[in-house]
């Protein structure tokens, strides 16, 4: 599982979503590095990381997360999860004693009845929209207009973007082995679980953009009911994604509610690492 590393400190994981890469948590990586060890990690079948073999499923991609952190000396982690991401970092604190405290920002799996074929139905054909214009990406990046009307169902204002990250963001949505598989186990798969009130031994908040509409807001409320005592942020100004639409809230968000915890940091500032089951 590769994984980028900045800062020092407390070391702090970033989890990424459907599609994405570590890179997507790049409008907030430096500020973070600023007060920590930042750790974003490419999950299996993503970025550099190569797919799981067998089963690919929310489930598998959090047992392959907790066996990187456990072999890199990282359980008990403080974690921020986006989307796919924020579902997983949800799952683990469900499972105990892999994550410190978690933030978990508009997660997938919360949907029900017709909300469920909507999310489906409206992510399949963005990826095949994406896979066919994948050749003019660079040009159609480039521009306010065009980014507007590729990423308007994930962000209140493409057109602020970066063209950097809106290619990049693009290419990882063609190109990732286990997008398909993992969509149709986000919308069709084992539900999520949750947790019994007054079993949580770390800070839990769950952040939702007012503006989502992958995750629509309705859906905090059922998070809420599986997640008792986690507290619930709202992102006025923001899409499915706050660390785009809202970074400087989404980072004060982050150093207010996770406090720094105990464990020592393992690689400096800048360094990379690679772990392969």
């Amino acid at each position: 599982m590769h994984s980028s590393h900045r800062g020092t400190g407390a070391p702090l994981l970033l989890v990424h979503g459907l599609g994405s890469s570590a890179r997507s948590w790049s409008p907030i990586m430096d500020k973070l590095a600023a007060h920590r060890h930042v750790i974003a990690v490419d999950l299996p079948g993503f970025g550099t990381t190569p797919p799981l073999t067998g089963e690919v499923s929310i489930r598998t991609l959090a047992d392959a997360l907790t066996e990187y952190l456990r072999v890199e000396g990282f359980l008990g982690i403080d974690a921020v999860g986006s989307s796919m991401g924020g579902r997983m970092v949800l799952e683990l604190a469900r499972r105990g004693g892999v994550l410190g405290g978690v933030i978990s920002l508009d997660p997938g799996g919360f949907w029900q009845g017709w909300q469920r074929r909507a999310f489906f139905a409206s992510v399949a054909l963005s990826i095949r929209l994406v896979r066919l214009l994948r050749p003019m990406m660079p040009f159609l990046t480039r521009h306010a207009l065009t980014r507007t009307l590729l990423l308007s169902q994930f962000s209140t204002h493409p057109w602020r973007l970066s063209p950097d990250l809106t290619l990049d963001e693009m290419r990882n949505f063609a190109i990732s082995p286990s997008f398909d598989e993992l969509l149709k186990d986000l919308a069709f798969g084992e539900p999520q679980r949750g947790m019994a009130s007054h079993t949580l031994k770390h800070p839990l908040v769950i952040g939702w953009g007012r503006h989502d509409r992958v995750c629509f807001p309705v859906q905090a409320k059922r998070a809420l009911e599986l997640f008792p005592d986690a507290k619930l942020h709202w992102f006025a100004h923001s899409g499915h994604f706050p660390q785009w639409d809202a970074p400087e809230e989404t980072v004060q968000l982050i150093l207010d509610h996770l406090p720094a915890n105990a464990i020592e940091p393992l690689l400096t500032k800048d360094s990379n690492s690679t772990f392969r089951k």
